[in-house]
């Protein structure tokens, strides 16, 4: 399904789109595990087990040091969670989770 389809309206705050995963049963949360690896469903993930379908970008209005980004990400069962980071200087994670992020393919829009 095209994430625009699973979320067509622009959503504002980081409540607002986690309360839309719970509505869909999305909200099982990823965790990064370093040296390169993501856990979910009690299981290990490598960037090639997974796919971005979306990423939510959150912005704070006062203060520029106040910006995350959720990642949504299916793995090879269709299972669909996400993944929560402060972006920027704040990460909450080392320079190797902006390498596996990379490395996770994109999901193509459907058309």
């Amino acid at each position: 399904m095209a994430a625009d389809k699973l979320f067509p309206t622009t959503m504002r705050t980081i409540s607002e789109v986690m309360e839309k995963l719970k509505e869909r049963g999305m909200d099982h949360e990823f965790t990064y595990v370093e040296p390169g690896e993501m856990r979910g469903w009690g299981k290990p993930y490598r960037p090639q087990d997974l796919t971005l379908i979306k990423t939510f970008r959150f912005e704070g209005m006062s203060d520029p040091a106040d910006n995350s980004a959720l990642y949504l990400l299916e793995d090879k069962d269709h299972n669909i969670g996400y993944i929560l980071d402060i972006y920027g200087g704040d990460s909450n994670y080392d320079a190797g989770f902006n390498e596996f992020l990379k490395e996770i393919p994109v999901k193509e829009e459907e058309t």
